[in-house]
């Protein structure tokens, strides 16, 4: 989900400026009308409401305008009230489906090709816990060959769990007997001679608005700590078939919105007084000092990405509509994405080729798009573009320099990335807050949001009140017109490398690609003077998360930046 953008006012700021050159109203009348008729107290709209409306929205209505729009005004609020009587849960989906295809862009129907790198030699070593920092390829050989157990796992990796939660509070529920349960079912199925593939025994841990049957899921907020739903979320299903173990729902950022939820602060491994960023919080800080084998994140506009980075590991934004998201908390119905959180870019492949493709509920995945995934091929082929404009705006040296090193390093792989320009829009934070106010309508409505820890967001929730349906409508289209410059931008390019993932759309890709649906990925570049993580993003074409994962396997094959450790987690 998303981080959300440091300011509404800079927000907007951006959205009128926007609009302002386009030439379209942006009035917030409705918003408007409904406050003033609510002030007067009066059963229906009058034509005073409506001149003080009109004054306070800043638009020109002739007596006549306002005589003719009486009527209608006064039938909506009818509509309005109607409305509001029909309970609609967070969870009932919009069912006007966003497509990140624009017209003429028709993605190549491929054939599934996986092909994993070779067989890993491993060796169980003395101490079990030695292992709690390997990537996915190499715990799935020792649980493949049975020199450790999908129980040993199992339980090493809860005992970490409780032993550093303390210090790191990313931990919401731990899912022990779940965990026990599907531990020995793996184990029984490997001793059967069943191997269901690489994440067989493998344990994870949940974003914790993600559903788990029989477990709470609590949105990160006080009012929910309670709340237990009947169902496992399509993501939850996926993995349990492929044979992984679920030990824990890992802390979200409130109702998906930063590092702070009601128990606290989510704070990364690498510096235990710094937050570790976006709402994905307790993926990224879990992954990240071992006490998981990977972590199940969600993005709205950048929850994935900015943990990822802040704790140095590799999280994967997918294409929009390659992952369900049912049984997951809606923040943004047009823009939520799942997606793994992992050591390695090749674990994010293998997990994604899990959890991808269409389950018949959430209707926004796409059919016939199989991940495709050679981690053999030459990333040298692949054409590479960076936004050069973007880099040199950094303005932190250190990160700057580590940017710098990146691009060296692609050059020395053969590959000559050439300077490509992307659109600059933060409009999807506006898009964002107005689906979000719609998904916890009931919930502001009844002031169930008097007990948030970030006070700032019950505002964030009502502001949403007060936009217009066209507006909205207007937003969306203004949104085809920069998915059709990204698409123009991206048409000989299988990559494009840009910086850090952040909010602001003047240094970082995050907010466009989050806008148009695009896949990207986050991956370590070095350290600062501090000893904590730096990183960069690769943006890919639409349903090719493939090629954009190979570039980043093999930066990390060449970097081994994710090797480095967090030293007070190792044990």
């Amino acid at each position: 989900m998303t981080t959300g953008p440091s300011s509404n006012q800079a927000t907007r700021r951006h959205f009128l400026a926007y609009f302002a050159s386009t030439g379209l109203s942006t009035t917030l009348l409705p918003g408007v009308l409904w406050a003033k008729w609510k002030q007067q107290g009066s059963e229906r709209v009058t034509l005073g409401a409506i001149e003080e409306a009109a004054k306070l929205s800043g638009i020109d209505l002739t007596p006549d305008e306002q005589r003719a729009m009486l009527e209608g005004l006064n039938e909506n609020l009818t509509r309005y009230e109607e409305l509001r009587e029909v309970h609609i849960e967070n969870s009932v989906p919009l069912p006007l489906h966003f497509d990140p295809r624009v017209a003429g862009e028709i993605p190549e129907a491929r054939e599934r090709v996986f092909r994993p790198s070779p067989t890993p030699q491993v060796e169980r070593p003395g101490a079990l816990e030695e292992v709690a920092f390997w990537p996915v390829t190499h715990l799935a050989e020792l649980v493949r060959t049975r020199q450790v157990s999908a129980l040993e796992l199992a339980e090493m990796y809860l005992s970490r769990l409780e032993r550093h939660n303390e210090r790191l509070n990313c931990v919401v529920t731990l899912t022990r007997d779940l965990a026990m349960s599907q531990a020995r079912r793996a184990d029984a199925e490997l001793a059967a001679g069943r191997y269901l593939g690489p994440l067989h025994g493998i344990p994870w841990g949940a974003k914790d608005i993600i559903s788990a049957r029989g477990y709470p899921t609590t949105w990160g907020v006080a009012p929910f700590r309670e709340q237990v739903l009947d169902l496992d979320a399509a993501v939850v299903e996926r993995l349990s078939q492929a044979g992984a173990v679920l030990v824990a729902k890992l802390t979200t950022g409130e109702l998906a919105f930063g590092d702070r939820w009601f128990g606290g602060r989510t704070m990364s491994p690498w510096d235990p007084e710094e937050g570790s960023s976006g709402s994905s919080a307790g993926s990224g800080a879990a992954t990240a000092a071992g006490l998981v084998g990977f972590a199940i994140g969600t993005d709205t506009g950048g929850s994935i990405l900015a943990p990822s980075v802040r704790c140095g590991i590799v999280g994967l934004r997918p294409t929009f509509g390659r992952v369900s998201r049912y049984g997951v908390m809606a923040a943004g119905f047009s823009l939520d994405r799942v997606g793994p959180m992992c050591r390695t870019a090749e674990d994010c492949a293998l997990v994604l080729d899990a959890i991808a493709g269409p389950d018949g509920r959430d209707l926004s995945v796409v059919e016939n798009r199989p991940v495709h995934w050679n981690a053999n091929a030459d990333a040298s082929t692949l054409r590479v573009g960076y936004t050069k404009e973007l880099f040199d705006a950094e303005p932190d040296g250190e990160i700057r320099a580590n940017n710098e090193a990146t691009l060296n390093e692609m050059r020395s792989l053969g590959i000559d990335p050439r300077p490509v320009s992307l659109p600059k829009s933060d409009i999807n934070f506006f898009i964002e807050y107005v689906e979000r106010g719609a998904g916890f309508d009931e919930f502001a409505r009844t002031r169930l949001d008097a007990g948030l820890v970030r006070q700032r967001h019950r505002a964030e929730l009502r502001v949403a009140r007060f936009v217009p349906a066209v507006e909205y409508l207007q937003a969306n289209r203004a949104r085809y017109l920069l998915m059709q410059e990204v698409a123009r931008a991206m048409a000989d390019l299988d990559v494009i490398v840009a910086p850090r993932p952040t909010l602001d759309p003047e240094t970082s890709v995050n907010p466009i690609t989050s806008l148009t649906g695009h896949p990207s990925v986050a991956v370590p570049n070095g350290f600062n003077s501090r000893g904590t993580p730096t990183g960069m993003c690769l943006v890919g074409r639409l349903y090719r998360e493939g090629e954009m994962l190979l570039l980043a396997k093999t930066y990390q094959d060449r970097t081994r930046f994710h090797e480095r450790r967090p030293r007070s987690f190792e044990r």
